[in-house]
């Protein structure tokens, strides 16, 4: 996920309430900000990715943007009024993360947002597979020693860091794997048992477990180990394909019934610039269906 310039290549009851139109390449859809309260959830394939069930799952259903630097509160206001998005992504914790010092992150910004009617994608950047493209990202690599106790303890973190910031248990934590080579085994089999054990641990704490990747390597690995019965998968996918048109239905490596209720997000566009209200950000673009915060 593109977290700054110099990370980019490698980057039940439900209330749907209209938030008025967006365009989306041409294309005039509804503008719909959905928060949905279920305490079933669904996942991926043959429900490899199951919801939590300790704590309801909200949703959210339109358009999103994630941007490195978490904005300051006069940005997010301005741009609550006048661009299409009604959902942020924010990079709540992981050694990996590029804007390490998220000064504007806080408990109270993390409310106050909220209240502001502001959805909330709750990123972490942990370690990285270990043959992770970008040289940036290699000092955090997965040890493949010892991935499932790494994962453990990432999802440990996860928890701690996202409920320190007022994100209660029910909400999704996404969890960004850069783009890797998954067709090696070397790669692709710590890679896989460190997501699975922060999943489980995730979980366990009574958060939603989900995942951000690459299209082409992150999500078409878990859709292959889905496919073949694995358990302990994400809730939800967050998949980054560039410079087509934004799609929650016609991903090519998911099948129809991949992830497929309320369950995807599509990273369609990266690194642009967009003025709204006055405040400037440079931003990823995100055509969203799935699970958010909890406050």
């Amino acid at each position: 996920m593109t977290e700054r310039s110099s990370f980019i290549r490698y980057v039940h009851r439900r209330r749907y309430v209209l938030a008025g139109a967006l365009t989306l390449t041409g294309l005039l859809l509804p503008a719909v900000s959905a928060t949905a309260e279920t305490g079933s959830g669904a996942g991926a394939g043959s429900d490899a990715g199951r919801a939590t069930r300790a704590a309801a799952t909200r949703l959210f259903k339109g358009q999103g943007f994630d941007t490195c630097e978490t904005p300051d509160l006069a940005t997010m206001r301005a741009w609550r009024t006048s661009s299409p998005y009604r959902a942020v992504g924010v990079y709540f914790g992981g050694r990996a993360r590029a804007c390490t010092s998220q000064r504007n992150l806080t408990r109270d910004w993390v409310k106050q947002t909220g209240a502001d009617g502001w959805n909330l994608l709750p990123i972490y950047v942990g370690s990285q597979s270990p043959c992770v493209k970008g040289a940036k990202k290699n000092p955090y690599r997965i040890d493949a020693k010892r991935a499932g106790a790494q994962g453990v303890s990432e999802g440990k973190d996860a928890v701690r860091a996202a409920g320190a910031l007022g994100m209660t248990k029910g909400s999704a934590l996404y969890l960004d794997m850069e783009a890797y080579d998954a067709r090696k085994a070397s790669c692709a089999d710590p890679t896989l048992t460190f997501i699975r054990a922060w999943d489980r641990q995730v979980r366990a704490e009574g958060y939603l477990p989900a995942f951000y990747s690459s299209a082409d390597s992150g999500i078409a690995h878990i859709a292959q180990a889905a496919r073949a019965g694995t358990a302990d998968l994400p809730a939800a996918v967050w998949y980054a394909r560039w410079g087509v048109k934004p799609t929650l239905t016609a991903e090519p490596v998911l099948r129809a019934g991949d992830w497929s209720a309320h369950r995807r997000i599509h990273q369609y566009s990266g690194a642009v610039t967009e003025t709204h209200g006055g405040h400037k950000l440079s931003i990823d673009r995100d055509l969203i269906d799935a699970p958010v915060a909890r406050l």
